[in-house]
């Protein structure tokens, strides 16, 4: 059978781990758009490639403090949102991405503390290590989150004794609640982890896989988004039970529809991967509109540098890169571009340039949000690097290399381009 680590309202449990006090309390751990990044003066930026899965991020913003004093700005506004909110919390109604301004409403007492990313990738990291001593087989999902494999190991009578032992063996060694679920597929797991929430543990077995999905929602099913939950609406299938009842009409809605309800039943087994390789690395920054269109090309020549240095530290050659921005007024935009050269720097902020042009459509809109990436690395997807430039990149990667050293020392703003002054 397969299992589903989740840990407990990841970013508290991991602030209270070094803060007993806030143990039994409201709290949350506050977010926003970094503004930081863009500054003339040293950011403060955080490389941390540590941790893998979705939705783990590689920069981060290191708070000199760690209060509410981090999200009100010099007018006295109240800025961000919450990443994190405890139990205690969310009896008050409060919510992870609701405002801190709102929450503060809510709960007056609440305490907002800053994100302490290292810590959070270090307990990630950590929690990680002991599951690999005591499962076979791990895969970790992203930063709170990760999947088991107990199939030749543990037989299914003992699972749930197993995964008891397992949520407070991690309490004891890491001090980190988690809720763990347990089913033959990941996909149900998942489900019965949500439904042992908090610090605790369900397994469902085969025969009482239909039961138990039949009462629930379709959006809290994983992998049905928002355009096949708009589906289910039109056709007034609200719970899964009435999904699953409507073959017929779900199978005519093509491929992924006929898998999401073999995954509903729990036939899709869905094997893990242990180690799965990077595909892709990104950085994105939402920030007040700007309109000056110097400014925003400075912003990407920074995001570009930063994106470039976790490129180079991780070793990889990527050979497709788009940048998207998102306006005040207008649609989403983005471009993307294919180049099979060898990796470097400054050719990379030109192509970062370059994608800018093409994707700002709406020169006079405001923008309040850019996103770099880059994907397809040459070793996986199996592109062979051009040779025309070979020597001429060859000697700017060693350039790189040269950079990467003064930038671990010193921090990624060591070195900057001119056209971010």
């Amino acid at each position: 059978m397969k299992i589903h680590i989740d840990l407990d309202c990841f970013f508290v449990s991991a602030q209270r781990t070094i803060d007993p006090s806030l143990i039994g309390k409201a709290v949350g751990i506050g977010g926003r758009g970094d503004p930081y990044i863009f500054s003339h003066e040293k950011s403060n930026q955080e490389l941390l490639l540590n941790n893998s899965g979705s939705f783990v991020g590689s920069f981060f913003h290191r708070y000199a403090g760690d209060d509410l004093g981090q999200f009100i700005d010099a007018d006295g506004r109240v800025r961000g949102i919450l990443t994190t909110a405890s139990y205690e919390a969310r009896a008050y109604g409060i919510n992870t991405g609701m405002t801190i301004r709102e929450a503060l409403i809510r709960c007056p007492s609440l305490i907002i503390k800053g994100p302490d990313m290292q810590l959070y990738h270090r307990l990630s990291h950590a929690l990680h290590q002991f599951l690999q001593e005591h499962i076979p087989l791990i895969e970790q999902a992203s930063i709170d989150e990760f999947y088991g494999d107990l199939s030749g190991w543990i037989s299914d009578e003992d699972i749930p004794e197993f995964i008891d032992h397992l949520r407070h063996a991690i309490k004891r060694t890491l001090n980190l609640p988690v809720s763990i679920g347990a089913a033959r597929s990941k996909h149900i797991a998942k489900l019965a982890t949500e439904k042992a929430k908090p610090f605790g543990c369900k397994t469902i077995l085969d025969d009482e896989v239909l039961p138990f999905v039949s009462a629930l929602n379709v959006e809290k099913f994983p992998g049905i988004g928002s355009s096949m939950q708009r589906r289910c609406q039109q056709y007034h299938l609200k719970t899964l039970g009435d999904f699953l009842r409507a073959k017929s009409l779900v199978f005519s809605w093509g491929p992924y529809a006929q898998v999401l309800y073999q995954r509903v039943l729990g036939h899709d087994l869905g094997e893990l991967t242990p180690n799965p390789p990077r595909k892709s690395i990104g950085i994105s920054r939402t920030f007040d509109p700007v309109s000056n269109r110097d400014e925003i090309r400075r912003r990407v020549s920074i995001l570009s540098r930063h994106l470039a240095y976790a490129i180079t530290k991780l070793e990889v050659y990527p050979t497709t890169f788009t940048l998207s921005i998102h306006y005040l007024h207008h649609p989403r935009a983005h471009s993307a571009l294919s180049e099979s050269r060898l990796f470097n720097e400054n050719r990379f902020r030109q192509l970062c340039r370059e994608l800018f042009a093409k994707t700002d459509l709406h020169t006079n809109d405001e923008i309040t949000h850019l996103g770099i990436s880059a994907s397809a690395f040459s070793v996986h997807s199996r592109k062979t690097l051009s040779l025309i430039d070979y020597e001429k990149d060859a000697k700017a990667r060693a350039f790189d290399e040269q950079s990467r050293l003064i930038r671990d020392k010193y921090g990624c703003d060591a070195l900057k381009w001119g056209s971010e002054l």
